[in-house]
């Protein structure tokens, strides 16, 4: 990883904090006092601030997105194993705080009646800019696959209530995206549904933890999401998770949980910390003693 690169790039997202100002102050005599900063569907203004108000809005709301921004970027080159999703994330920075600045700069532009206000195919800049950053950070973390061996145990975790919760929530969004106006709005409320609509159904199925001869495999819809060697796990017992820290997949660098509820197993590995979410914790317990029992037996048979 090349710091310097990386650190100066960092840096540099924070152009956008002056350069917003610019925006403003180059036509600040211009602007009317009463701003048109909110706007419907149809990109027709119902919301105004004074224009005093609308440049402290948009420093503030860029000042805000900068911080969160700098401090997840700094932590993820600080971790050795969050470096592989730390240009990702940086590239994601990017097109999070360049359409914010692209907004503010359409509204400058819409209040000097220099054309509509309407941001056209870059509405959907964020959301696939999300998407595909989680594709990367789901692909960086699950690790090699364990050797294919005979299945010892095949648990399942998942809710049905978050999957109806997200299922209705993406239904709403379809609604939505049926009765928006403009095909650019309805494209990117398009992808915010099938987003919200694979979470839904993912939460729906569950995770699978998959306990073999060779380790544990946790999976989703189908998909490899982790690999743990079971020579690589090292302690593990019950514990339980606080809803405050979400749900779903959650947590950054060598820390990892995949849990849809408030009780689950905590594991020590070589990979850093994991938990295990599942409704019977003393069930995952037993699968995690069964695939010991086999390793230890392997190795007492080699020597």
């Amino acid at each position: 990883m090349n710091r310097k690169l990386y650190q100066s790039l960092t840096w540099l997202l924070w152009l956008a904090l002056p350069l917003t100002a610019l925006r403003f102050w180059m036509v600040w005599d211009q602007l009317p006092a009463r701003m048109a900063t909110h706007f419907n569907a149809n990109w027709q203004p119902n919301g105004w601030m004074s224009k005093e108000v609308a440049l402290a809005f948009a420093l503030g709301m860029t000042l805000f997105i900068l911080v969160i921004f700098t401090a997840i970027l700094y932590l993820m080159q600080k971790q050795e194993s969050a470096r592989a999703i730390a240009w990702p994330f940086l590239a994601f920075s990017y097109c999070t705080v360049g359409f914010i600045f692209f907004v503010n700069s359409k509204v400058v532009a819409y209040n000097l009646g220099q054309g509509s206000a309407d941001v056209g195919p870059w509405i959907f800049l964020v959301p696939v800019a999300v998407i595909g950053f989680t594709v990367v950070y789901l692909l960086a973390s699950r690790r090699d696959p364990l050797p294919s061996s005979v299945v010892l145990a095949d648990e399942v975790h998942g809710s049905a209530l978050w999957g109806l919760v997200l299922m209705v929530s993406a239904a709403a969004g379809m609604v939505s995206m049926l009765r928006a106006p403009l095909a650019a709005f309805r494209l990117g409320i398009g992808l915010v549904f099938v987003f919200l609509l694979a979470c839904g159904f993912a939460a729906w199925s569950g995770f699978h933890y998959v306990f073999t001869r060779n380790g544990l495999e946790i999976r989703a819809l189908g998909f490899r999401l982790r690999s743990v060697p079971v020579e690589q796990i090292h302690q593990y017992g019950v514990g339980s998770w606080n809803f405050l820290r979400g749900y779903g997949i959650r947590g950054v660098g060598n820390r990892r949980a995949y849990v849809w509820g408030n009780r689950g197993v905590q594991l020590a590995t070589a990979q850093g910390e994991i938990f295990l979410g599942h409704d019977d914790p003393d069930r995952i317990v037993r699968d995690l003693d069964m695939i010991r029992h086999h390793l230890r037996g392997q190795e007492a048979s080699r020597t």
